[in-house]
């Protein structure tokens, strides 16, 4: 019996397989197989819940499918927008673009909203804003973003499948807030993780007054229970996690983006705050990217050197750089290609850098190591060197050399990122000190 069980689970998993493949046939969900730009139908509700204030919220999203498609078991995106969970909309210029282009491969997208808000901002009413509004407004997201996942499960099991959408493979894009709901519906995935300050009862206990909208544990209230709500992987653009101890080994896989200058969210380990109150100690994408590292998680990580908060939304460069490093990682899933952490061929915007390289050894390192920069002979190059934790700790402006010695000096053993920059352009290699 043992043996036929085996032999069924075998078949199914060889359909599957040959399904995933079948669908990228052609290119799909590597080039713009279906360039038209799609318009969303818009305003589709997905469930609701109670908001910081107490008052019922309908939540809606919109829907952007291939233009002229006829496939019917198609991957999913689901676009998570920014705005500090105090804004930010569905429509916003974080996350339409990315909508946009994933559907022009393929992919069907969704871009949904989700309650916003704080119990005590602007105006607070009992305290100042504090780690229990931050908390509670993070979790209110997250129970959406899992909301937004079932449905999609349950319209493909007992609604007639209205979107084509392939159920095993559903990916979820952050950004911003986005990104932290992303890693927190990713990662935050046990009760007995639930810090202290986030409170899922809403039930007022003597002077102390629940969050509304957070019942329901993990998976919480806000519609469709009874379907699953994990994704297969996630892409995380400029967020953070609030403790990497709830990541473990065989969790769900992740691309990070995020830039060394950071304000908004930290590219390290570091505090964010809202109008100067300092509100929760977060593990921003370096040091999640070092976590998953060590447990074997499969994951990208991009560094954007010396860049703030989301630039890819501001900088078409970026921007490019983003959906085409999303394109090779996504693929990886859905097409059972090889891992692709790097920019792969354009999709119609410049490149951020050309295809210039420069070697350094040895790497590992101990007391020096040398930057060869022979590629780059007879241009002034500046270098910045900057530790997992995004501060630089080396750098040289406007040199004109063939290669230049890196002196440990008294700096720890650890992972650095070297950065090359030369008429625009940016050049990275990682070097390790031990």
């Amino acid at each position: 019996m043992k043996k036929i069980y085996t032999l069924i689970s075998a078949a199914l998993l060889a359909v599957i397989a040959l399904q995933s493949f079948s669908q990228c046939v052609g290119n799909r969900y590597h080039d713009y197989v279906f360039p038209t730009t799609p318009t969303a139908t818009s305003g589709i509700v997905y469930g609701s819940n109670l908001t910081a204030t107490g008052t019922t919220q309908s939540l809606l999203l919109d829907v952007y499918q291939p233009v002229g498609d006829v496939a019917t078991n198609r991957a999913l995106v689901i676009v998570v927008h920014g705005g500090s969970f105090v804004g930010g909309s569905r429509t916003g210029v974080d996350v339409v673009p990315l909508a946009q282009a994933f559907a022009k491969m393929g992919y069907v997208t969704a871009s949904i909203e989700y309650r916003l808000g704080m119990t005590n901002f602007p105006i607070p009413t009992q305290h100042t804003v504090d780690s229990a509004d931050a908390g509670a407004a993070l979790m209110r997201a997250v129970h959406d973003a899992r909301a937004s996942v079932r449905f999609f499960r349950k319209d493909a099991r007992i609604g007639g499948n209205t979107y084509g959408i392939d159920t095993n493979n559903i990916y979820m894009v952050g950004v911003s807030a986005g990104a932290l709901t992303s890693l927190h519906l990713a990662y935050l995935d046990q009760p007995s993780e639930f810090p202290p300050y986030i409170d899922t009862t809403g039930v007022t206990v003597g002077s102390t007054t629940g969050e509304p909208g957070l019942h329901g544990g993990i998976e919480g209230q806000s519609g469709n229970l009874g379907y699953p709500s994990t994704v297969k992987a996630i892409v995380n653009i400029c967020g953070a996690l609030g403790d990497t101890t709830w990541m473990h080994t065989g969790d769900i896989p992740l691309l990070s983006f995020h830039g060394t200058a950071d304000g908004t969210v930290p590219y390290g380990y570091s505090t964010i705050a809202v109008l100067g109150n300092p509100l929760l100690k977060v593990c921003g994408s370096s040091v999640v990217a070092v976590r998953a590292n060590h447990l074997g998680i499969p994951n990208c990580m991009e560094t954007w050197f010396g860049q703030g908060h989301v630039p890819e939304t501001t900088n078409a460069a970026y921007l490019d750089s983003t959906i085409n490093i999303t394109r090779n990682f996504l693929e990886h899933f859905t097409c059972n290609t090889a891992m692709n952490c790097n920019y792969g061929a354009p999709l119609g915007i410049n490149e951020l850098a050309s295809n210039v390289d420069f070697n350094v050894f040895p790497n590992p390192a101990s007391n020096t190591a040398v930057i060869d920069l022979a590629a780059f002979s007879g241009h002034s190059i500046s270098l910045e060197m900057y530790d997992c934790m995004g501060r630089n700790v080396k750098s040289i402006v406007n040199s004109r050399t063939d290669s230049y010695i890196i002196n440990r000096d008294n700096l720890p053993n650890g992972l650095y990122f070297i950065n090359i920059i030369s008429e625009g352009k940016v050049f990275s290699k990682k070097l390790i000190l031990e």
